[in-house]
Parts: C-alpha cells; sequence; structure tokens
C-alpha cells in the first residue's frame, strides 16, 4: 500500500483536526499506533507543523468523513493520475557524507573475505562504482596503502541481512556453474546464521589420514606381558663354574 507524503506531519494533522482512532491514522501512515498516540499526547513530533492532505491531494472529505463514522474503514490514499507508471529510480544507495571515507575500506573487506560477490552485488550493497571496486580489487587504489578491511555491517552501510542475501545469492550461483569449492570458500558462502550454527570439530590433514591409530607393534602397550630380563652370561651362552673349576684346570698336568 502506498504511504503519504510527509507521512509524519500528515498524522499530526489528522490528529489535530479529525476524531480518526489512532489505529486508523498509524495504518495510513505507516507508523505504530503508540506512536500516533505519542503525536496526540505531545510527546512525539513536538514542534512539526502539521501537512494537509486535503489540500495536498493526499486525501478527500468524503474519505475523512467515512472514517470518522466508521471505526473499521481503512483510509484510502487519493489516486494520482501523473504518478501512475513511475518507477523507482535505480542507481547506488545513498551514503551519509560522514560514513563515505569509511566506504573504500568496507569494499576492501568484502573483495577479502566474500570475492564470489560481484561488482554490482558490493555496489549495491556499500552504494559504489564498479570502477572503485576494480580498483580496489587490482590494488591499484590511490590510497590501498593505507585502507583496512572493515566489516560493512560494523561500518552501518548495510544490514546483515542485505549482506547475507547477497551472499545466499552468489552460493546459488556458484553451485549452479557446477564450480568445485574449497572449505573455505563454502564457509563464506554461507550466512552468519548458518556459519555459527556449524561444529567446530579440527580435521586432519589428508596427508596423515589414517596415521591417528598407527602403532609400531602387534599388541596394544597395556596388554605386553612383562619380558623376561636377560643377563650377560645367558645371552653369549658361557658355561656356569665356579672358581674351584678354574683351580682344577691350572692344577691339572
Amino acid at each position: 500500500m502506498a504511504k503519504p507524503l510527509m507521512a509524519k506531519a500528515t498524522a499530526v494533522w489528522l490528529v489535530d483536526n479529525t476524531t480518526i482512532s489512532f489505529k486508523q491514522i498509524a495504518d495510513f501512515v505507516g507508523m505504530h499506533e503508540l506512536e500516533v498516540q505519542g503525536i496526540a499526547d505531545g510527546d512525539v513530533a513536538a514542534g512539526v507543523k502539521g501537512f494537509d492532505p486535503i489540500a495536498n491531494n493526499q486525501l478527500t472529505q468524503e474519505e475523512i468523513d467515512a472514517a470518522q463514522n466508521n471505526p473499521l474503514h481503512k483510509l484510502k490514499l487519493k489516486f494520482n493520475p501523473s504518478a501512475a507508471g513511475e518507477e523507482k529510480r535505480r542507481g547506488p544507495r545513498y551514503t551519509p557524507l560522514s560514513k563515505r571515507q569509511d566506504r573504500p575500506n568496507s569494499i576492501l573487506w568484502l573483495v577479502k573475505f566474500h570475492p564470489e560477490l560481484s561488482d554490482g552485488q558490493i555496489a549495491k550493497l556499500v552504494g559504489t562504482t564498479k570502477p572503485t571496486i576494480q580498483s580496489i580489487r587490482e590494488r591499484t587504489h590511490w590510497n590501498i596503502a593505507n585502507m583496512q578491511p572493515i566489516d560493512p555491517v560494523a561500518l552501518g552501510l548495510c544490514k546483515q541481512s542485505e549482506l547475507d542475501t547477497a551472499v545466499q545469492k552468489a552460493a546459488a550461483k556458484k553451485a549452479a556453474e557446477g564450480g568445485v569449492m574449497s572449505d573455505d570458500e563454502r564457509r563464506k558462502l554461507v550466512s552468519t546464521e548458518q556459519s555459527l550454527e556449524m561444529d567446530a570439530a579440527p580435521k586432519i590433514p589428508t596427508a596423515i589420514e589414517g596415521l591417528e591409530t598407527f602403532s609400531l607393534s602387534d599388541e596394544p602397550s597395556d596388554e605386553k606381558e612383562d619380558e623376561p630380563i636377560i643377563d650377560a652370561d645367558s645371552f653369549f651362552n658361557l658355561p656356569k663354574g665356579g672358581a674351584d673349576d678354574e683351580d682344577e684346570d691350572d692344577l691339572r698336568p
């Protein structure tokens, strides 16, 4: 449903000049019912001048009378033939002046941690141009030496839900193309919520896979029996004899 121009000022005028319920006004201007009640109490929109929707061709007096007589009646914006066929202007997102200096840092973050995102997706997320993105990708930007990658969500340049949606689209496109992804790329292509739910189980490198149970002996060490201690005489198989035998050999002619 289309909303009127200057919604808060229109709500102020309707509260001051009609007996329409707060719920009806809230539904018409796209505000919460408690906000409209705050306007009536003077806590919200203090100092805002009312905007007459009748004089500005947004409502008719008949529509206001119908809403005042029937609390269930929903106000309808007056049809404006001159606005028919208008489309929303396409272009990069507007970025406040206070945050424009941080925009290259957010582009560097997206290029580094989400290389699967296209230039068009990045331009839509942070409100920039493709030549700027390309210069940062190729590291030919004039200030590339002083740039640091910063999450655009932390900078307030886009919402986490918008970033997750763009990443999911990139994941679907990657899967449709049949490209082989590594583990790191697969983790980058999932949303933040899915990534946080993953198990952090350690992985064994492929080169040493199967060696974690390798043993040099056939039997476990705890099941080995105690081996007898072998002394030097038994090892060299020397005959056992006493000192008397040696004396007898010396005295024999």
